[in-house]
Protein backbone atom coordinates (compact mmCIF):
# COMPACT_ATOMS: atom_id res chain seq x y z
CA UNK A 1 0.00 0.00 0.00
CA UNK A 2 1.41 3.15 -1.19
CA UNK A 3 2.48 5.24 1.91
CA UNK A 4 0.64 8.55 2.56
CA UNK A 5 1.59 11.91 3.77
CA UNK A 6 -1.19 14.28 5.50
CA UNK A 7 -3.15 12.20 3.83
CA UNK A 8 -2.01 12.58 0.38
CA UNK A 9 -0.18 10.30 -1.58
CA UNK A 10 4.28 10.15 -0.51
CA UNK A 11 6.32 9.01 -2.66
CA UNK A 12 9.97 8.96 -0.70
CA UNK A 13 11.93 8.89 -3.95
CA UNK A 14 10.65 12.17 -5.14
CA UNK A 15 11.13 12.81 -1.35
CA UNK A 16 14.66 12.34 -1.02
CA UNK A 17 15.32 13.69 -4.14
CA UNK A 18 13.83 16.87 -3.18
CA UNK A 19 15.47 16.93 0.02
CA UNK A 20 18.97 15.98 -0.82
CA UNK A 21 18.71 18.71 -3.81
CA UNK A 22 17.36 21.50 -1.61
CA UNK A 23 20.63 24.11 -2.03
CA UNK A 24 22.90 24.42 1.49
CA UNK A 25 24.30 27.85 0.26
CA UNK A 26 26.51 27.27 3.68
CA UNK A 27 28.24 24.51 2.48
CA UNK A 28 28.06 24.94 -1.02
CA UNK A 29 30.21 28.30 -0.48
CA UNK A 30 31.94 26.65 1.55
CA UNK A 31 33.20 24.10 -0.87
CA UNK A 32 33.26 26.80 -3.64
CA UNK A 33 36.50 28.40 -1.00
CA UNK A 34 38.23 25.22 -1.53
CA UNK A 35 39.15 25.42 1.75
CA UNK A 36 36.30 22.58 2.45
CA UNK A 37 36.59 19.49 0.27
CA UNK A 38 34.50 16.71 -0.82
CA UNK A 39 36.62 13.72 -0.28
CA UNK A 40 35.81 11.03 -2.42
CA UNK A 41 38.68 8.68 -0.37
CA UNK A 42 36.69 9.23 2.66
CA UNK A 43 33.52 8.98 0.74
CA UNK A 44 35.23 5.76 -0.56
CA UNK A 45 36.16 4.17 2.67
CA UNK A 46 32.50 4.99 4.23
CA UNK A 47 30.52 3.67 1.85
CA UNK A 48 29.90 0.09 3.28
CA UNK A 49 29.09 1.27 6.54
CA UNK A 50 31.21 1.79 9.85
CA UNK A 51 31.58 4.61 11.90
CA UNK A 52 35.36 4.86 11.85
CA UNK A 53 38.06 5.00 9.24
CA UNK A 54 41.89 5.50 8.97
CA UNK A 55 43.41 7.98 5.70
CA UNK A 56 47.40 8.15 5.42
CA UNK A 57 49.26 11.25 5.67
CA UNK A 58 52.67 12.10 4.51
CA UNK A 59 54.87 14.70 5.73
CA UNK A 60 56.78 17.59 3.77
CA UNK A 61 59.85 16.29 2.33
CA UNK A 62 62.73 18.86 3.47
CA UNK A 63 66.44 18.23 4.98
CA UNK A 64 69.35 19.42 3.50
CA UNK A 65 70.97 19.55 -0.01
CA UNK A 66 74.42 18.30 -0.52
CA UNK A 67 77.09 19.63 -2.45
CA UNK A 68 77.11 18.19 -5.91
CA UNK A 69 81.04 17.50 -7.03
CA UNK A 70 81.16 15.00 -9.03
CA UNK A 71 82.70 12.97 -5.64
CA UNK A 72 80.22 13.05 -2.92
CA UNK A 73 76.88 10.74 -3.09
CA UNK A 74 73.46 12.04 -3.04
CA UNK A 75 72.35 11.82 0.82
CA UNK A 76 68.70 10.43 1.28
CA UNK A 77 66.12 10.93 3.82
CA UNK A 78 63.26 8.88 4.81
CA UNK A 79 59.70 10.29 3.63
CA UNK A 80 58.08 9.66 6.69
CA UNK A 81 54.02 10.35 7.22
CA UNK A 82 51.55 8.24 9.53
CA UNK A 83 47.92 7.81 9.82
CA UNK A 84 45.39 9.86 10.55
CA UNK A 85 41.25 8.53 12.02
CA UNK A 86 37.85 10.26 11.29
CA UNK A 87 34.37 9.55 12.35
CA UNK A 88 31.41 9.40 10.76
CA UNK A 89 28.08 10.48 13.25
CA UNK A 90 24.73 9.72 12.34
CA UNK A 91 21.42 11.69 13.40
CA UNK A 92 17.68 11.31 13.08
CA UNK A 93 14.64 13.14 13.14
CA UNK A 94 10.64 12.78 12.50
CA UNK A 95 8.12 15.08 12.61
CA UNK A 96 4.27 14.25 13.10
CA UNK A 97 0.72 16.51 11.93
CA UNK A 98 -2.80 16.19 13.28
CA UNK A 99 -4.78 14.51 10.13
CA UNK A 100 -7.94 16.67 11.52
CA UNK A 101 -5.94 19.94 11.52
CA UNK A 102 -5.01 19.84 7.49
CA UNK A 103 -9.46 19.81 7.35
CA UNK A 104 -9.31 22.96 8.17
CA UNK A 105 -6.43 24.90 5.90
CA UNK A 106 -7.86 24.79 2.04
CA UNK A 107 -5.19 24.67 -0.90
CA UNK A 108 -2.66 24.03 1.51
CA UNK A 109 0.65 22.49 0.06
CA UNK A 110 1.59 19.88 3.04
CA UNK A 111 4.34 18.07 1.03
CA UNK A 112 5.77 21.25 -0.22
CA UNK A 113 5.98 22.36 3.00
CA UNK A 114 8.03 19.75 4.80
CA UNK A 115 10.38 19.24 1.72
CA UNK A 116 11.30 22.48 2.42
CA UNK A 117 11.53 22.21 6.58
CA UNK A 118 13.25 18.97 6.36
CA UNK A 119 16.06 20.12 4.17
CA UNK A 120 16.19 23.45 6.22
CA UNK A 121 16.51 21.84 8.83
CA UNK A 122 19.95 19.58 8.50
CA UNK A 123 21.19 22.37 6.59
CA UNK A 124 21.77 23.93 9.94
CA UNK A 125 22.64 20.39 11.71
CA UNK A 126 25.18 20.27 9.67
CA UNK A 127 26.33 23.50 10.58
CA UNK A 128 25.98 22.92 14.17
CA UNK A 129 28.55 19.64 13.80
CA UNK A 130 30.88 21.19 11.29
CA UNK A 131 31.21 24.26 13.66
CA UNK A 132 31.32 21.94 16.96
CA UNK A 133 33.95 20.04 15.19
CA UNK A 134 35.87 23.32 15.22
CA UNK A 135 35.71 24.26 18.01
CA UNK A 136 36.92 20.60 19.62
CA UNK A 137 39.87 20.73 17.71
CA UNK A 138 40.86 24.53 18.88
CA UNK A 139 40.29 23.52 22.24
CA UNK A 140 42.82 21.08 22.43
CA UNK A 141 45.19 22.05 25.52
CA UNK A 142 49.01 21.19 26.06
CA UNK A 143 49.98 21.76 22.86
CA UNK A 144 52.45 24.87 22.33
CA UNK A 145 52.52 24.62 18.23
CA UNK A 146 48.85 24.64 17.92
CA UNK A 147 48.26 27.66 20.45
CA UNK A 148 50.11 29.82 17.86
CA UNK A 149 46.97 29.62 15.54
CA UNK A 150 44.82 30.97 18.11
CA UNK A 151 45.13 34.91 18.76
CA UNK A 152 43.23 36.53 20.94
CA UNK A 153 42.46 40.67 20.84
CA UNK A 154 39.61 40.46 23.66
CA UNK A 155 39.20 43.18 26.63
CA UNK A 156 41.35 41.90 29.98
CA UNK A 157 40.93 43.66 33.31
CA UNK A 158 43.16 46.31 32.73
CA UNK A 159 42.25 47.61 29.59
CA UNK A 160 38.50 48.99 29.11
CA UNK A 161 36.40 48.09 26.14
CA UNK A 162 37.31 50.33 22.61
CA UNK A 163 37.88 49.69 19.29
CA UNK A 164 41.29 47.90 19.50
CA UNK A 165 39.73 44.92 20.85
CA UNK A 166 37.90 44.63 17.71
CA UNK A 167 38.78 43.42 14.37
CA UNK A 168 40.28 45.75 12.14
CA UNK A 169 41.80 45.67 9.13
CA UNK A 170 44.77 43.96 9.35
CA UNK A 171 43.14 41.43 12.35
CA UNK A 172 42.33 38.32 9.75
CA UNK A 173 45.83 38.74 7.46
CA UNK A 174 47.55 39.25 11.34
CA UNK A 175 46.49 35.73 12.62
CA UNK A 176 46.95 33.80 9.48
CA UNK A 177 51.12 34.88 9.34
CA UNK A 178 51.28 34.40 12.94
CA UNK A 179 50.01 30.97 12.84
CA UNK A 180 51.41 30.10 9.23
CA UNK A 181 53.90 32.68 8.26
CA UNK A 182 54.67 32.61 3.89
CA UNK A 183 51.81 30.07 3.61
CA UNK A 184 49.23 32.71 4.86
CA UNK A 185 48.24 33.20 1.37
CA UNK A 186 46.85 30.34 1.51
CA UNK A 187 43.60 30.91 3.57
CA UNK A 188 40.11 31.10 1.56
CA UNK A 189 37.31 30.85 4.30
CA UNK A 190 36.54 32.73 6.92
CA UNK A 191 33.05 31.88 9.26
CA UNK A 192 31.70 34.74 11.67
CA UNK A 193 29.17 36.08 13.95
CA UNK A 194 26.90 38.85 12.23
CA UNK A 195 28.27 41.62 14.85
CA UNK A 196 32.08 40.84 13.88
CA UNK A 197 30.50 40.99 9.81
CA UNK A 198 29.11 44.32 10.57
CA UNK A 199 32.20 45.40 11.97
CA UNK A 200 33.72 44.74 8.94
CA UNK A 201 31.24 45.96 7.16
CA UNK A 202 31.32 49.39 8.75
CA UNK A 203 35.06 49.42 7.64
CA UNK A 204 34.12 48.67 4.38
CA UNK A 205 35.70 46.00 3.92
CA UNK A 206 32.92 43.46 3.78
CA UNK A 207 31.04 43.00 0.44
CA UNK A 208 27.64 40.86 0.84
CA UNK A 209 26.18 38.46 -1.90
CA UNK A 210 22.72 39.68 -2.92
CA UNK A 211 19.98 37.49 -3.81
CA UNK A 212 16.90 38.82 -5.91
CA UNK A 213 13.68 36.66 -5.39
CA UNK A 214 11.14 35.77 -7.32
CA UNK A 215 9.40 39.27 -6.47
CA UNK A 216 12.50 41.13 -7.55
CA UNK A 217 13.27 41.95 -4.06
CA UNK A 218 17.36 42.26 -3.45
CA UNK A 219 18.65 41.12 -0.29
CA UNK A 220 21.77 40.36 1.27
CA UNK A 221 22.88 36.72 1.71
CA UNK A 222 24.61 35.65 5.10
CA UNK A 223 27.75 35.06 2.48
CA UNK A 224 30.35 37.67 1.86
CA UNK A 225 33.89 38.31 0.62
CA UNK A 226 36.96 39.91 2.16
CA UNK A 227 40.61 40.06 1.68
CA UNK A 228 39.48 37.80 -1.31
CA UNK A 229 38.54 35.14 1.27
CA UNK A 230 34.85 34.04 1.08
CA UNK A 231 32.81 34.59 4.41
CA UNK A 232 30.56 32.57 5.43
CA UNK A 233 28.23 35.09 8.72
CA UNK A 234 27.07 32.04 11.55
CA UNK A 235 25.48 33.14 14.80
CA UNK A 236 26.38 29.57 15.99
CA UNK A 237 29.93 30.29 15.79
CA UNK A 238 31.31 30.21 19.77
CA UNK A 239 30.55 33.34 21.89
CA UNK A 240 30.98 34.16 25.45
CA UNK A 241 30.54 36.63 27.80
CA UNK A 242 34.22 38.41 28.70
CA UNK A 243 35.55 37.51 31.82
CA UNK A 244 36.84 41.19 32.93
CA UNK A 245 33.68 43.40 31.65
CA UNK A 246 30.35 42.94 32.46
CA UNK A 247 28.22 43.30 28.58
CA UNK A 248 31.17 42.83 26.83
CA UNK A 249 31.26 39.35 23.94
CA UNK A 250 34.38 37.02 23.14
CA UNK A 251 33.56 36.14 19.03
CA UNK A 252 35.31 33.49 17.45
CA UNK A 253 36.27 33.49 14.12
CA UNK A 254 37.58 30.63 11.98
CA UNK A 255 39.78 31.37 9.09
CA UNK A 256 40.17 28.13 7.01
CA UNK A 257 42.98 27.57 4.37
CA UNK A 258 42.41 25.78 1.43
CA UNK A 259 41.65 22.02 1.65
CA UNK A 260 41.57 22.36 5.06
CA UNK A 261 38.71 20.23 5.80
CA UNK A 262 37.38 17.26 4.09
CA UNK A 263 34.01 16.75 4.14
CA UNK A 264 32.04 13.61 3.16
CA UNK A 265 27.84 11.80 2.74
CA UNK A 266 27.84 8.25 4.08
CA UNK A 267 24.88 5.97 2.43
CA UNK A 268 21.68 5.54 4.30
CA UNK A 269 19.23 2.52 3.34
CA UNK A 270 16.47 4.24 4.33
CA UNK A 271 17.19 7.96 4.31
CA UNK A 272 13.17 9.04 4.87
CA UNK A 273 10.13 7.32 5.44
CA UNK A 274 6.00 7.92 6.63
CA UNK A 275 3.90 6.24 8.73
CA UNK A 276 0.57 7.07 9.85
CA UNK A 277 -1.59 6.19 13.05
CA UNK A 278 -4.98 6.06 12.13
CA UNK A 279 -6.37 6.04 15.46
CA UNK A 280 -4.13 8.35 17.39
CA UNK A 281 -5.88 11.91 17.34
CA UNK A 282 -8.14 10.92 14.68
CA UNK A 283 -5.15 10.33 12.39
CA UNK A 284 -1.76 10.96 12.71
CA UNK A 285 1.07 11.26 9.49
CA UNK A 286 4.52 11.19 11.34
CA UNK A 287 7.80 11.48 8.76
CA UNK A 288 11.36 9.73 10.17
CA UNK A 289 14.70 10.51 8.44
CA UNK A 290 18.10 10.14 8.77
CA UNK A 291 21.17 11.29 7.83
CA UNK A 292 25.04 9.87 8.44
CA UNK A 293 27.61 12.43 7.76
CA UNK A 294 31.68 13.43 8.00
CA UNK A 295 34.00 16.36 8.66
CA UNK A 296 37.35 15.80 9.28
CA UNK A 297 39.85 18.97 10.09
CA UNK A 298 43.16 17.87 8.05
CA UNK A 299 45.80 17.29 9.89
CA UNK A 300 44.02 15.93 13.44
CA UNK A 301 43.14 12.20 14.40
CA UNK A 302 39.69 11.54 16.06
CA UNK A 303 40.81 9.43 19.15
CA UNK A 304 37.31 9.64 20.78
CA UNK A 305 35.37 6.34 21.75
CA UNK A 306 33.51 4.49 19.07
CA UNK A 307 32.22 1.72 20.12
CA UNK A 308 29.63 3.03 23.23
CA UNK A 309 27.41 5.22 20.73
CA UNK A 310 28.10 4.81 17.23
CA UNK A 311 26.46 7.59 16.28
CA UNK A 312 29.17 9.40 17.48
CA UNK A 313 26.90 12.18 19.85
CA UNK A 314 27.75 15.56 19.70
CA UNK A 315 29.60 15.47 23.49
CA UNK A 316 32.07 12.52 21.68
CA UNK A 317 32.57 14.18 18.35
CA UNK A 318 32.37 17.37 19.79
CA UNK A 319 34.92 17.27 22.88
CA UNK A 320 38.79 18.27 21.96
CA UNK A 321 39.84 14.88 24.15
CA UNK A 322 38.78 13.36 21.26
CA UNK A 323 41.33 15.16 19.03
CA UNK A 324 44.96 14.85 18.23
CA UNK A 325 47.05 16.79 16.18
CA UNK A 326 49.18 14.81 13.93
CA UNK A 327 50.90 17.02 11.31
CA UNK A 328 53.14 19.64 11.94
CA UNK A 329 51.07 22.71 13.02
CA UNK A 330 52.81 25.75 10.78
CA UNK A 331 51.42 22.81 7.80
CA UNK A 332 47.62 22.96 8.95
CA UNK A 333 45.61 26.01 7.58
CA UNK A 334 43.52 26.38 10.54
CA UNK A 335 43.06 29.67 12.96
CA UNK A 336 41.05 31.29 14.99
CA UNK A 337 40.31 34.49 16.15
CA UNK A 338 38.37 35.82 19.15
CA UNK A 339 37.50 39.57 19.53
CA UNK A 340 35.02 41.84 21.13
CA UNK A 341 32.92 42.15 18.00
Amino acid sequence: MAETNLGLPFDAEIFNYDWKNTPDMYLTNMLTSGAVVADGEIANLISNGSNFFVTPFYDLIGGEAGVYNGINDIGTDTLGGGVMAGTVYGRQKGWNVKTFITDFNSNADPMAQIVAGVANYWIKERQKAFLGILGGVFGITGDADWTTHSTSTVVDSAVAPDDTNKIGVTSLGDACVKACGDSATDFSLAIMHSVVANRLATLQLLEFSKYTDPSGITRNLPIATVNGMTVVINDNVPTTENASFSGATDYSTYILGIGSVGYASASVEIPSEMKREPALFGGLDAIYTRVRECFQPYGFSFKGDIATDVGMPDATIFASASWERKMPAKSIRMVRLVTNG
